[in-house]
C-alpha cells in the first residue's frame, strides 16, 4: 500500500513542479485536512476583542499578525514570534495568499467588510467580529461572497454556541410561551461617548499608529483620540452605536427563534443626537409581518438607560440589560446578554416545565465550530448566511436613527420606500483606494 501524502506536502510538491498556483488558490477546499492538521491563520486586528479572538484560535498555526497600531502588533508578536507582521491587511493578503488558510477579522466595524471580502475572494475562511458589517449593502456582499467561494465563516456573537442559548431557542420554537407577539430588548450601552460633536483639535498622530490605514474606507479626517482606541463605536463613520454593538448578542436569540428578518417598518426615537455621532439614548420599534405560522410581531429596543415597563416581567425589577418575549401563554425573560439563561413567567404557571428535546446540535465552542467547519465539518451556526440577516435587521434600526424617518423596508430591492436619503447609508461610499 502506498504511503499517504498529506495535502500540505502535495501542494508544496505541486508548486515546485510548476503548476501549484492554481492548486494553492483554493487548496483547502480541494484537498481537505488530515485529522491533526492545523490551519494557517492570519489575524487582522490584534487588540481589544482581537486579542481574545487570537487566544481562542492559538491552537492553530498563527502565521501573520496585522494591526494599524505597531505597539499592538508587537505585543501580539511576543507570544507568536514566528508570525509575520503587517500594518495593511491588503499587503498581507497579497504577499501571503499562498500561506494563509483562514483569517480572523477584529477591526472597527467600518473595515470588517473590506478585509473579509478580500480574504474570501482569495478562498480564505473568515471569522469576523460582530456586527458583521457597517452597512446593509456590505452584509449582502459578505453573504454572497461566502456562498460563491464556498468558504467557512462565523460571526463573533459567541453566545450562539451556548447550550443555554440553543435550549432557549428550542423552547420558544416548541411553543413554551405560545405565539409570541411582542419582544422587548434593553441594553446598558453605550458605555462610550455618543451624542457629541466632531472635535476641532488636531493633535499629532501617535508614532505607532498608521492613521490613514485606520481610517480605511471611511472619509478622511484628522486624527483625534476621540475616535481611537475603542471610542470609534459612537461615530457614524466608523461604528454602529449601541444597537450595532450589542444587538448581535441581545437580539440574537429572539431573531433565531422567531425568524426576525425583513421587518415591514422601523422607527427610531432618539435623544441628544448630533450629525456625526449616534444618540445618547434611543428607542427603536420594529414591526415584523406574519412569517409562516408566526404571527405579526412588534419588537422594541431601548438603550442609554431607557427601559420598558417592569410589567413585562410581572413587576420584577429589570436588570441593566436583557430581553423579554411576550407570548399568549406566558413570558420568557432572558436574563443575560447572550441568551444563555432564561426563566418562564409567571413562575407559578411553569413549575412543571421541562425543556423540549434538543433539535439544535450542541457546540464544541464558538471558535472551535468555525475551525471544524474550515476543516470540512458542518457549517458554524453563526455563519455569514445567518449573520448577514441578523446584522441587516439590526442595521435597519440605525438606518431609522441616521435618517430621522420611518423606514418602510423593501428587502428584495434593498430599499427604504419613500426615503431616498437612506440610500447613501444603505450603501456607504468608500474612500478612493478602498473597495469590496
Amino acid at each position: 500500500m502506498s504511503k499517504k501524502i498529506s495535502r500540505r506536502k502535495f501542494i508544496k510538491s505541486a508548486a515546485v513542479g510548476g503548476f501549484g498556483f492554481v492548486l494553492l488558490k483554493n487548496s483547502r477546499m480541494a484537498f481537505g485536512f488530515e485529522a491533526n492538521e492545523k490551519l494557517n491563520i492570519a489575524i487582522i486586528g490584534c487588540g481589544g476583542k482581537g486579542r481574545s479572538n487570537l487566544g481562542s484560535v492559538a491552537g492553530e498555526n498563527i502565521v501573520a499578525l496585522c494591526d494599524v497600531d505597531d505597539n499592538t502588533t508587537a505585543a501580539a508578536a511576543e507570544k507568536f514570534p514566528q508570525a509575520k507582521l503587517f500594518a495593511d491587511f491588503r499587503k498581507m493578503l497579497d504577499k501571503m495568499h499562498n500561506e494563509i488558510d483562514a483569517v480572523v477579522v477584529s477591526t472597527p466595524d467600518h473595515t470588517h467588510a473590506p478585509a473579509a471580502v478580500m480574504a474570501m475572494k482569495m478562498g480564505k475562511h473568515v471569522y469576523c467580529e460582530k456586527p458583521l458589517t457597517h452597512s446593509i449593502y456590505e452584509a449582502r456582499v459578505m453573504r454572497d461572497t461566502a456562498r460563491k467561494y464556498k468558504v467557512a465563516t462565523q460571526m463573533g456573537n459567541q453566545g450562539t454556541a451556548g447550550d443555554g442559548f440553543r435550549e432557549s431557542v428550542e423552547a420558544v420554537r416548541a411553543g413554551a410561551i405560545g405565539q409570541v407577539h411582542e419582544v422587548y430588548v434593553w441594553s446598558n450601552r453605550p458605555i462610550w461617548p455618543q451624542g457629541i460633536d466632531r472635535p476641532v483639535e488636531t493633535p499629532p498622530v501617535p508614532s505607532n499608529l498608521h492613521w490613514d490605514l485606520w481610517l480605511g474606507s471611511a472619509p478622511k479626517r484628522p486624527y483625534n483620540e476621540a475616535y481611537q482606541p475603542f471610542k470609534w463605536r459612537g461615530w457614524v463613520d466608523f461604528g454602529t452605536g449601541a444597537l450595532g454593538d450589542m444587538g448581535c448578542h441581545t437580539l440574537n436569540m429572539p431573531f433565531m427563534a422567531l425568524d426576525l428578518r425583513n421587518p415591514m417598518s422601523v422607527e427610531a426615537e432618539v435623544f441628544e443626537m448630533t450629525a456625526e455621532a449616534y444618540p445618547k439614548k434611543s428607542i427603536i420599534t420594529y414591526i415584523f409581518p406574519q412569517r409562516g405560522n408566526l404571527r405579526t410581531l412588534r419588537l422594541k429596543w431601548y438603550d442609554g438607560g431607557l427601559m420598558p415597563s417592569d410589567s413585562i416581567l410581572y413587576g420584577k425589577k429589570l436588570s441593566g440589560s436583557g430581553c423579554a418575549l411576550i407570548g399568549d401563554k406566558g413570558h420568557m425573560h432572558v436574563t443575560d446578554d447572550y441568551g444563555s439563561r432564561y426563566e418562564l413567567l409567571p413562575k407559578d404557571e411553569f413549575t412543571s416545565f421541562q425543556p423540549p428535546a434538543p433539535t439544535l446540535p450542541r457546540s464544541s465552542g464558538h471558535h472551535q465550530e468555525w475551525i471544524e467547519a474550515c476543516k470540512g465539518g458542518a457549517p458554524a451556526m453563526s455563519n455569514f448566511d445567518y449573520a448577514s440577516a441578523l446584522t441587516e435587521t439590526i442595521l435597519l434600526g440605525n438606518l431609522a436613527i441616521v435618517t430621522g424617518e420611518p423606514i418602510n423596508w423593501d428587502a428584495e430591492n434593498m430599499r427604504a420606500i419613500n426615503c431616498p436619503k437612506a440610500d447613501c447609508h444603505i450603501n456607504r461610499p468608500y474612500r478612493k483606494g478602498w473597495s469590496l
